[in-house]
Parts: C-alpha cells; sequence; structure tokens
C-alpha cells in the first residue's frame, strides 16, 4: 500500500519537473511579460526564464531524483511481487528471479518514461504559457530550497560550456534574430511555400534594420522657394512640380518646409513661406532607417532633411522608405486593360 503512495508522489513529482521544464522553454517571452503585469504566476513564470540554467539544473535534478527513487522503491517491490506469480509456472528460482527483475524493471521504465515524463512533456508543449504560469509557485519554492546546490551545479556546468568554446545563456530569447527571419523566408520561398512576392516584401522590411537614411534620402528633384516666395509663387511651384510640400531655403540652407494647403487659407494670404514653413525634421545620414521612421511617426511628419556633418545631403519622406520596403510587384496588363502609371511619373515626394 505504502509502496503504491510512494511510487504515484515520485511519477507526480517527476511529471511536475518535466512540464516546468519544457513549458518555459516554449512559452514565448513576450507572453510571460504580459501575464507579469496581471499576476504573481505570471512574475514568478519571468523570473524562471530570466533564470533559464538554473531552473533547467532544478528540473533535473527534481527528475534525477525521482528516477533513483522508483529505481529504489518500486522496482524491488514489483520484483519481489512476481516473484511468488513466477514461483507457480514452475521456474528455477534463480531464472524466476532474472525474469522477475527484468519484468520490473520494464514496468517501472515505462510508468515513469509514459507518464511521468512523456505525457507532462507532450501537455507543457501544447499549452506553454499556461503550463508555465501554473508550474511557476512551486518551481520557484523548489528551486529557493536547493538554491545552493543547484548553483554549485549550474556552475559546473557552465564551466563545461565555457571551455568548449560556447557562449552561456541565463534567459530565453525574446524573438529570432533577422538573420535567422531572413533564412526561414529565402527557404519558404525556395519550398514553395510563400510567394515571391511576399519575400521580396518581407526581405525589404528585415533590411530596415540594417539600411541607413543615406541608403534612401533623394539628393536631387527637389523643389524649394526662398523665404520670401509669396502664396502665389508657392502655389505655382507645387503645380509645376506636383509636391504639395515645398522647402523653404535659403543660401543653400533650407529653413523650414511649407505645405501648400496652408496657402489656401485666407490668413495666408499677404504672407510670405518663411512665415508659412514649418521647422524641419533633421536627420544624420547615419540614422538607422527603422529609427528614422519611427521618429518621423511620433513627431507627425511627412517629410524629414538629411544632413552628414551639419551639411545638407538630402531629403527623406515616409513614402520613400514605405517604397524601400513594400516593392512594386512587375505583372504584365491583360490585353485592352488599362496600363497604370509607371513608379518615374510619380516620384515620391510627389506624394507626401
Amino acid at each position: 500500500m505504502w509502496v503504491t503512495i510512494w511510487t504515484v508522489v515520485i511519477i507526480f513529482l517527476s511529471a511536475f519537473f518535466v512540464a516546468a521544464e519544457f513549458a518555459l522553454m516554449s512559452a514565448k517571452r513576450h507572453r510571460l511579460e504580459q501575464a507579469a503585469k496581471e499576476s504573481a504566476a505570471g512574475r514568478a513564470a519571468l523570473k524562471n526564464s530570466s533564470e533559464l540554467t538554473l531552473l533547467l539544473a532544478g528540473s533535473q535534478l527534481g527528475i534525477t531524483v525521482c528516477t533513483l527513487a522508483l529505481g529504489a522503491i518500486t522496482k524491488p517491490a514489483v520484483h519481489h511481487a512476481l516473484m511468488p506469480v513466477l514461483d507457480l509456472t514452475g521456474m528455477p528460482v534463480a531464472v524466476a528471479d532474472v525474469v522477475a527483475f527484468v519484468l520490473a524493471l520494464f514496468l517501472v521504465t515505462f510508468l515513469h518514461l509514459v507518464v511521468g515524463e512523456m505525457a507532462p512533456k507532450s501537455w507543457a508543449i501544447a499549452h506553454p504559457e499556461k503550463s508555465a504560469m501554473l508550474l511557476s509557485l512551486p518551481m520557484r519554492a523548489f528551486m529557493a530550497v536547493t538554491r545552493p546546490a543547484l548553483k554549485a551545479l549550474n556552475g559546473a556546468a557552465n564551466w563545461l560550456v565555457h571551455k568548449a568554446g560556447s557562449p552561456v545563456v541565463d534567459e530565453l530569447s525574446s524573438g529570432q534574430d533577422p538573420d535567422s527571419l531572413r533564412h526561414l523566408v529565402e527557404h519558404s520561398a525556395n519550398v514553395g511555400a510563400l510567394d515571391a512576392g511576399y519575400r521580396a516584401t518581407l526581405a525589404s522590411a528585415l533590411d530596415l534594420r540594417e539600411l541607413t537614411v543615406a541608403d534612401v534620402a533623394v539628393h536631387d528633384d527637389i523643389t524649394w522657394v526662398r523665404p520670401d516666395a509669396t502664396v502665389a509663387e508657392i502655389q505655382q511651384a507645387s503645380i509645376d512640380s506636383a509636391h504639395r510640400r515645398i522647402i523653404v531655403r535659403e543660401d543653400g540652407r533650407t529653413s523650414g518646409v511649407v505645405h501648400v494647403r496652408d496657402t489656401l487659407q485666407d490668413a495666408a494670404q499677404g504672407q510670405t513661406a518663411g512665415s508659412l514653413a514649418r521647422q524641419a525634421l533633421v536627420l544624420d545620414a547615419a540614422t538607422p532607417l527603422a529609427q528614422a521612421l519611427r521618429e518621423m511617426r511620433e513627431g507627425g511628419t511627412q517629410l524629414a532633411l538629411v544632413c552628414e556633418d551639419g551639411v545638407e545631403t538630402g531629403l527623406l519622406s515616409v513614402t520613400d522608405i514605405m517604397l524601400r520596403m513594400l516593392p512594386i510587384r512587375q505583372t504584365t496588363p491583360a490585353a485592352g486593360a488599362e496600363r497604370a502609371p509607371s513608379v518615374k511619373s510619380a516620384h515620391p515626394h510627389r506624394t507626401v
């Protein structure tokens, strides 16, 4: 009776350690960060993800102890229970002892492997965040009690990893790096799982981490007026260039940007480009393109002035970035279909 109870307890503990290990490995960190704002279990799960190697050491220690306990308690009991049954078959005692040993080992191993490891592993992988939070608090309690031993074991393991020339990772990665995502995109396109047009779009979006403002900025076809330009001159410049935002420049330096919309107001009559202009956002040429897009969106501006070492080198619009991110697919129109305007006929600054 007591052997049965202890066996159930040991297998339950083994399942607990296995589920805690695989749940944390499968859980998404951003979901744990969100759960940490809502419950103590979420905060405990997030702490566990920050002590990955320590938690794995605790899980492995627990699983090992459970395995040894089953071998010391359950297997001898099963072996002893099988002996009278095998004696009834008329086997010699030596043969019956060997057969009972093998059967006991098989039954205990099967029970531990299926119920104590494989089943909880599958459950944890199917419900990673839920199981990580459910098991986080008792796992934190176990780690608190065994922390000295876990640190010693973890330190020895990290020493071996360091000697092998590999970096030691102590927390879960928050996501895939750009190179891995780019490889995934290329592989998906090569095997036919991703359309070629989407591959170009995704690859362009990933390139935003590497491109700078200087790679996309426009250096010519810039429409500008002097600060003393009248409303009529601003409107005429907009008509001639099809630009809605006109640069206000004098002596080679930009003082602001005027939108042709502002010249249509009654209050604008009699004013000049200098009085209607708004301050231009200035970006360094080495600014990453993703950061530039973020600053332009936060500032509510569609146009930015690009400078390098204090010297103006070009302009950048949100449309420039979007066209770089979303390459236009080249398609052949059907017979009789209306041909779309070419890209050249619509310069990025004509649409901002």
